[in-house]
């Protein structure tokens, strides 16, 4: 069972209401603007050095049409963080809190975001801290937004240590939101068995799993090569009665297509049919990739084929992949005519397939329809690098 021993602790009260006293200090230091003239959002948008970027934004501090534009104030901050200038983005987030909006939490969720974006975790997590001050309630929804942000940091100590003991601190009871966000965390730090136990641990004390759950552990197992892991966790969710969904599904089918499994990864994507979840381009890029990479070329075109008859349109990776293993495979004719269409769309294989399927077009005495792939390929937007453009065109000349 994953224990939540708090390590170090990240931040606390005290320091916590310090960093407020100095808020009221810094805002009256700040030099007096003049406010802006309507429209303000136009001067900040328009505006690109930070310092002035700064005060505009300062003199508009209570502003409705400030305040209530999100695009205002990520904007802006991402300019200042751009330029490094961090302090004021603090002075600027720290104001808006002491303002009538820092009484209201989904504000204050904004405040925390924001910080993260900048990379300004400790402020982001001593906002959170210190809401009380602001005369803020706190709620499950900022200790996931603080959780979130920390996530970002990969510091297991800390993060363990925050998951441990805000919501204990604040009587918060973790929601499904805060269990996905802290499992994806663990995951994303490679610790897998701390986000199975936790999982376990949750659904102990009632609050089960969902299929965002399920799917964040599955595609952890399976990319780390821990398939039977990965194949119970699919099993277990299975027996709980837990629908799969489409993201679900395609790991899933992304693990057989990678275990060259390609009859069961087109057995789950029938599966998904019935259950009622269509697949989706990504299923079937998937599907498709499994045949040809298992050599069942006339399955693969069987599932494009498929495809085709349920009004998708092909993309970018469908092509790419049909046209490599068609020339594999020496079918040329059906190869030409998809890298024709996908190249008129200015979508265009890698390199090395346009050169295996000019070096077979010529080989076969096709030459007018290997000329024809050369004025397309000359025709790419943005083109070619002149070494690669001189070595398609080499071919033809040799």
């Amino acid at each position: 069972m994953l224990s939540l021993r708090p390590t170090r602790r990240l931040c606390n009260f005290s320091s916590a209401a310090s960093a407020a006293a100095i808020t009221t200090e810094s805002i009256a230091a700040t030099p007096k603007s003049k406010p802006l003239p309507s429209p303000a959002l136009d001067k900040l948008k328009s505006e690109r050095n930070p310092d002035n970027l700064f005060h505009l934004f300062n003199a508009n501090a209570t502003n409705p049409i400030l305040v209530e534009n999100r695009f205002a104030f990520d904007d802006t901050v991402s300019r200042l963080a751009g330029a490094r200038r961090f302090d004021y983005i603090e002075r600027l987030l720290d104001q808006q809190l002491h303002l009538p909006q820092g009484r209201r939490e989904g504000f204050v969720i904004r405040i925390i975001k924001l910080y993260g974006k900048a990379g300004m975790i400790q402020h982001a997590i001593d906002t959170f801290y210190r809401m009380h001050l602001f005369g803020c309630r706190r709620s499950v929804k900022s200790f996931n937004a603080a959780l979130l942000v920390l996530s970002a940091t990969k510091n297991y100590d800390y993060f363990v240590d925050f998951l441990a003991n805000a919501p204990q601190s604040f009587h918060i009871q973790l929601d499904i939101y805060s269990v996905n966000i802290a499992i994806k965390a663990f995951c994303d730090m490679g610790k897998l068995q701390q986000a199975y136990l936790f999982m376990l641990q949750l659904e102990n004390q009632g609050l089960n799993p969902d299929a965002v759950t399920y799917t964040t552990l599955l595609s952890a197992f399976y990319r780390n090569k821990r398939w039977e892991i990965g194949t119970g966790l699919w099993n277990r969710m299975v027996l709980k009665g837990l629908m799969p969904t489409l993201a679900t599904f395609n790991v899933r089918v992304q693990f057989l297509v990678c275990m060259r499994r390609a009859w069961d990864a087109n057995a789950t994507m029938a599966l998904m049919r019935r259950v009622g979840i269509p697949p989706d381009e990504a299923t079937y890029n998937m599907v498709i990739k499994g045949f040809c990479r298992a050599g069942f070329i006339d399955m693969a075109k069987k599932v494009y084929e498929a495809f085709l008859g349920e009004r998708h349109k092909p993309n970018s990776k469908i092509y790419q992949t049909l046209i490599h293993y068609l020339c594999k495979h020496g079918d040329f004719n059906q190869a030409y005519t998809m890298c024709k269409d996908s190249m008129q769309k200015n979508w265009f294989p890698n390199v090395d397939t346009i050169c295996m399927l000019l070096k077979s077009l010529k080989g076969t005495g096709q030459i007018n329809r290997a000329k024809t792939i050369l004025v397309l390929v000359r025709r790419r937007k943005p083109p070619f690098s002149s070494d690669h453009l001189s070595a398609m065109e080499s071919i033809l000349k040799s």
